[in-house]
């Protein structure tokens, strides 16, 4: 039997995004920029203490309002609850689903700024977010 589904679709303006590894992240931000443009910037940081505290810093002189992060095993902790720490909201994506997003290499999510299919709806789930229930949301 069908259920409805009621999604709230939610346009999150300014938004980074994160692919961690290891020894190092490489972070994509998305912000307004003039007219219908938006700003664009990729950097890769260090996962080291120092490298994260400049890097949510300069997340949070952004203003950015949500960091999508994807990690293949336990790396995302210090990067998520350092980033939580800092006031942002970091949601962790499941990387499989990152992967296997149709027709999108493995890297557009992140330059699209989050995972989006055509017609807007969002194609990843959330894995974890502290406090909530793990659903779509981007």
């Amino acid at each position: 039997m069908l259920a409805e589904s009621h999604d709230e679709e939610q346009i999150i303006a300014r938004v980074a995004a994160l692919d961690i590894g290891k020894a190092e992240l490489v972070c994509c931000v998305r912000v307004p920029g003039t007219a219908a443009r938006r700003l664009q910037e990729v950097s890769t940081h260090s996962t080291m203490t120092r490298s994260l505290t400049e890097l949510a810093n300069h997340l949070v002189e952004l203003a950015v309002e949500r960091v999508v992060m994807e990690a293949t095993s336990d790396y995302w902790k210090p990067v998520f609850y350092l980033l939580e720490a800092h006031g942002l909201q970091p949601w962790l994506v499941n990387a499989r689903d990152v992967k296997h997003l149709p027709g999108r290499p493995k890297m557009c999510w992140m330059r699209s700024g989050c995972a989006r299919s055509p017609n807007g709806r969002c194609c990843v789930r959330v894995s974890y977010r502290r406090g909530r229930s793990a659903a779509c949301g981007i």
